[in-house]
């Protein structure tokens, strides 16, 4: 399983315990990274600078880490 794939399952539980508009979200964490998260499987290959992305807009978005 790749690094973007466990990130994107961490940001899915962060979306399910924070409630509100989790598509919301989803997108503007989305166009932050310039990818959507519902595209990242399990066989998605690691790349660092779409997961340095991710964590950054995760930051701005959310307020947390992953």
């Amino acid at each position: 399983m790749s690094q973007l794939y466990e990130a994107r399952m961490k940001i899915e539980k962060l979306l399910s315990q924070k409630g509100g508009d989790a598509s919301d979200l989803r997108g503007k964490i989305g166009m932050r990274t310039g990818f959507l998260l519902s595209l990242v499987t399990p066989n998605t290959p690691d790349d660092a600078v779409r997961l340095d992305r991710l964590r950054k807009a995760v930051a701005e978005v959310l307020k947390a880490t992953i």
